[in-house]
């Protein structure tokens, strides 16, 4: 049986194969691109290449014209595969949900320009590129407080962090443990607390958003996918929160 590494391998030599010279099918290049665009789990983690050039001349245009040696077109090909054949041997692959569209609704009527796009490019980065995914997280959470906030007429500063921005929605929303009294909510709320400051925590630990020491821990997909599920069902409880309160005002 044929798995998509072995295919995305083969993919990969035949690129390689064309920009050094070598023989390369054309037919079997089609055939196998098409396999790997229909596979949702993998179409945006291929090579940009992969999804622009629908034949090899194509290909051999843009490589000759960038590259003028073959270890030079090699070592960009393996560099551009690298990070969706770690992934396939380690079986790592991070599955869309279901709740991503179901969250993608909500958002993109809340605010397209910035929340929205937050939230799109924390998705297409879980697998390919998690510290960019984490710090993408953040920035989702940031955009719905400050969002909420400009709306309720709240002033805040660029310099309040990711806890504060929280912390002054869930209160404007109702949402704050201190604001009820059944324990069962406030420890709800408080989980929903603890959830934001983890996300900042993350953020400052594993994501692209700092320098790095020597020792300093690498994310994975698995690592982005709990940051980037975390902020969108976050995000999506306060806008529709959100909303529902502003409702009832009019």
């Amino acid at each position: 049986m044929t798995t998509r590494l072995d295919k995305v391998r083969q993919l990969q030599d035949i690129f390689i194969a064309r920009a050094t010279g070598g023989d390369s099918s054309d037919e079997e290049y089609s055939k196998l691109r098409l396999e790997l665009l229909r596979d949702s789990e993998i179409r945006e983690i291929l090579p940009q290449f992969v999804r622009t050039c629908d034949g090899l001349s194509k290909f051999w245009g843009s490589i000759q014209a960038e590259f003028s040696t073959y270890k030079e077109r090699r070592m960009f090909i393996w560099k551009e595969f690298e990070s969706l054949i770690v992934l396939l041997e380690q079986n790592i692959i991070v599955v869309a949900q279901p709740a991503d569209d179901d969250i993608s609704a909500i958002l993109v009527d809340f605010d397209t320009e910035h929340v929205h796009i937050a939230w799109q490019k924390a998705l297409e980065r879980r697998n390919q590129d998690p510290e960019a995914a984490i710090t993408m997280a953040r920035t989702l959470i940031e955009s719905v407080c400050k969002h909420i906030l400009d709306e309720a007429g709240i002033s805040h500063s660029d310099k309040d962090d990711l806890p504060k921005l929280y912390k002054e929605t869930a209160k404007q929303l109702n949402l704050a443990p201190e604001q009820h009294q059944e324990e069962v909510f406030k420890q709800i709320l408080g989980g929903c607390q603890t959830v934001i400051q983890g996300l900042g925590t993350l953020r400052n630990k594993l994501s692209d958003a700092h320098g790095k020491g020597k020792k300093a821990v690498k994310p994975s997909p698995r690592h982005a996918a709990l940051a980037v599920n975390l902020a969108g069902s976050m995000a999506a409880f306060l806008v529709v929160t959100w909303e529902e309160r502003s409702s009832k005002a009019t």
